[in-house]
């Protein structure tokens, strides 16, 4: 039991993460969320708190992951997890996955690889649908920084439905660096900004034959200043009405698509 005054564990390591002081283990949670962690030979895995009902649907994933589960009582399930979190019994303690630098990973070998930069999106959800589509679409990785983003996390996992078990996610301790980085390997990187006058489809199509690297901005404040500074161009997702916005993973999704039918 903790001391009176003291911080759990959990919550300091969550804490230090926020503060970007690296990367903490996480607990992720819920049936697919945990079924992809297991089958994912680059999971470090520390425990498995697990209810017998949930124990019978994962029990050969949990086997071929050869971790020993504590099961528990419904009642009795404390996975240091928010209490509304839609755990379906099972919670799992993992370390983050390491994908590699931008340099190893965003690299393009002679091909044109498609990779999504995140200035500051911080809501989980957003990110994890993110990751879904960047996965369908194919894209080599999704880049945000270490602060002021999205950190791995069991809500992200659970709305991300296995991409983050699947689809790179870089945490950068300094984005404009990054961007640099990619400049330097030559892709081209485009930020979707809605005061853009340039369409995106025609943007694309300047660089259809160059690595790509498309920039999203949170919604409401959008790219930050610098980000916009360090893209090649910036265009915007045309709208039928006088007035429409879309969701930051929903631009993403047809940002990936538009991108990926102009490339071929």
């Amino acid at each position: 039991m903790a001391k009176p005054g003291k911080k759990p564990t959990w919550v300091v390591e969550k804490e230090r993460e926020a503060r970007g002081q690296g990367p903490q283990r996480v607990w992720l949670f819920g049936l697919h969320a945990v079924r992809d962690a297991l089958r994912n030979p680059a999971r470090v895995r520390h425990k498995l708190l697990i209810t017998p009902n949930a124990l019978n649907k994962l029990e050969a994933d949990i086997a071929a992951a050869g971790i020993a589960p504590d099961v528990v009582d419904p009642r009795k399930f404390k996975a240091p997890i928010d209490p509304q979190s839609v755990h379906q019994g099972v919670a799992l303690e993992v370390d983050p996955l390491d994908w590699g630098s931008v340099s190893e990973r965003c690299a393009p070998r002679g091909e044109k690889p498609l990779v999504l930069l995140l200035d500051r999106v911080s809501d989980p959800h957003n990110v994890g649908a993110i990751l879904r589509s960047a996965e369908v679409f194919g894209a080599r990785a999704v880049i945000a920084p270490l602060r002021h983003a999205a950190p791995e996390t069991g809500a992200l996992a659970k709305t991300a439905s296995g991409a983050l078990e699947r689809q790179p996610y870089l945490r950068v301790r300094n984005l404009a660096n990054a961007m640099g980085a990619l400049t330097e390997m030559g892709y081209a990187t485009i930020g979707l900004d809605g005061t853009a006058e340039q369409d995106l489809e025609p943007a694309l199509d300047l660089v259809r034959d160059m690595p790509l690297a498309l920039a999203l901005g949170a919604e409401g404040p959008g790219l930050r200043d610098l980000t916009k500074k360090n893209c090649d161009g910036l265009a915007r997702i045309p709208f039928a009405g006088p007035f429409a916005s879309l969701n930051v993973s929903n631009a993403a999704a047809v940002a990936l698509y538009a991108a990926g039918r102009l490339r071929g």
